[in-house]
């Protein structure tokens, strides 16, 4: 494992050292070529020599400029008459002097810029190193506890520190402990408070949020934050440039990795909702067309026996509530089937040119044979209506809403059913004078088996399915459909719209 060092670490003092022994060296080498009599120009590349080799063991492009100004000037100072000082008898030697400056300069530059280029390629293999054997890890991570798990190891193998990794639920929020590396085992430590941090780190300005302990780096997911790589202080405050580089390449890494195990755990769970959802639609299937021929052999029954019997004679009540029943029962079944086909795509919306009264007259008449007692007001306009729409379908709908009003109401309560035209598109409405929806279930009554909670749908039958059927019926057919209790008295009212341009044929 590669271990990075902070520019804080660097010892001046040894490059100091260094440049003084090089300038040193150089002089005694110069000295003794002196007294062996050998040119000028030997005792020059000499010292040129030193400033290559000051270039090449310091940091940075400081000492081996000072070096190329300082073998000048000790040139000038041991091997240039008069000897031992700075005076420069022959001016030719100040051409010399500019010379041996720039060369040194030059080479000296050139020496640090090959160096620090060999150092920021070493720096870049060493991240794609670092970040090769990452990716191969976090290929064989389960979830995201074990990817947060192998990046806080990964990070704290190359930084040499406790490194710690904090993740965020489905919902954005905190966890309440989190994996910090210890040794060669890892930890979970609680959160002293989850909220705070999340503010912190909602708040966050810039990359990373300081704290008593830790640098908190956020974990940023394509939609939601993922959680927060957590680098202790003493280690952060002294991280180098590269280093922070290859931390942000690695919660890079690390989120494109929790983004991937996220969605494939929601793919997951949708094909497993969707499978459920599949084997109920099936079980209701079997189970609804199973029940409708003993259904209609009970219904046709019973209707047998009331013909035969007189209405006085107990057995005409029995037979009644058994057709009533059953009735109630077939049309459930019919509710099931028209819900299985809408959710199955296989429910064909054929629209016609129809009138709205001889609907809303066949929706009235089917519910009136059911609740015979009942009394329900129709409103529609004077002139004939016409508006395209699978006829059939539309009736169901308002012999949904009307059972449902019927259900909700007294005996004696009014019921209404009406039709107008209000800005392109026809809108029906069916109102009581009953309970009324409680505000608590006006956000869920088109869900799927949801039923009411009051006392007064205690004592009905209902199974939740009515008004999911309306709403799918209503949307196939481009319109909206809404529920809410009246503004003008006790009581609710449903409301639904649909467009009054279509086509003929299915859509």
């Amino acid at each position: 494992m590669v271990v990075f060092k902070s520019s804080k670490h660097i010892n001046t003092l040894r490059y100091v050292l260094i440049t003084i022994a090089m300038i040193a060296g150089a002089t005694t080498v110069g000295l003794v070529f002196r007294m062996l009599g050998f040119p000028e120009t030997n005792i020059v590349i000499v010292y040129l020599l030193s400033t290559l080799m000051t270039a090449r063991f310091t940091h940075g492009y400081t000492y081996g400029i000072a070096t190329s100004i300082i073998v000048t000037c000790v040139f000038n100072y041991f091997f240039t008459r008069p000897y031992y000082t700075f005076s420069v008898s022959d001016p030719t030697y100040l051409i010399t002097f500019a010379i041996m400056t720039v060369t040194a300069f030059i080479t000296s530059a050139l020496t640090s810029k090959v160096k620090q280029n060999a150092l920021e390629a070493q720096e870049k293999e060493a991240e794609t190193s670092a970040l090769y054997r990452l990716t191969n890890r976090l290929t064989d991570a389960v979830d995201i506890h074990d990817i947060a798990s192998i990046t806080t190891d990964t990070i704290s193998g190359i930084m040499n520190c406790r490194a710690a990794c904090l993740c965020f639920d489905e919902k954005g929020l905190p966890e309440q402990s989190f994996i910090q590396q210890n040794a060669e085992k890892q930890l979970r430590r609680k959160v002293d408070d989850t909220v705070e941090l999340k503010h912190r780190i909602e708040g966050l300005r810039t990359a990373y949020d300081v704290g008593d302990e830790f640098y908190d780096w956020p974990i940023f997911g394509r939609e939601t934050i993922l959680g927060v790589m957590r680098i202790p202080k003493e280690t952060a405050a002294s991280m180098s440039e590269p280093l922070k580089r290859l931390l942000r390449s690695i919660i890079e890494s690390a989120a494109l990795a929790m983004d991937r195990s996220r969605s494939a755990q929601e793919q997951q769970k949708s094909r497993e909702e969707t499978t459920q959802e599949r084997y109920r639609s099936n079980l209701l299937r079997a189970i609804s067309h199973d029940l409708r021929t003993p259904l209609s052999g009970i219904m046709g029954t019973s209707e047998m026996l009331m013909d035969m019997t007189d209405k006085d004679d107990t057995k005409y009540a029995l037979a009644e509530v058994i057709h009533k029943d059953a009735d109630w029962l077939h049309s459930l079944v019919e509710n099931i089937l028209s819900l299985t086909r809408l959710q199955d795509g296989r429910l064909t919306i054929t629209k016609q040119q129809e009138a709205v009264e001889e609907v809303i007259g066949g929706a009235v008449n089917h519910i009136m044979k059911r609740y015979p007692g009942y009394e329900i007001t129709v409103s529609v306009p004077e002139e004939v209506m016409i508006v395209p729409m699978d006829s059939k379908l539309i009736e169901q709908v308002l012999v949904n809403l009307l059972d449902n009003a019927i259900r909700h109401s007294l005996h004696n309560s009014e019921i209404s059913v009406s039709a107008s035209e209000v800005r392109g598109t026809a809108m029906f409405s069916v109102a009581d004078s009953g309970c009324g929806i409680a505000v608590s279930d006006l956000p869920n009554i088109f869900q799927m088996f949801y039923t009411t909670r009051t006392r007064e749908a205690d004592s009905q039958r209902g199974v939740g399915l009515g008004l999911t059927i309306c709403e799918a019926i209503i949307k196939a057919h481009g319109g909206m459909i809404e529920g809410h209790n009246r503004t003008n008295g006790k009581g609710a009212e449903f409301v639904f719209t649909l467009p009054m341009k279509g086509h003929d044929r299915g859509e």
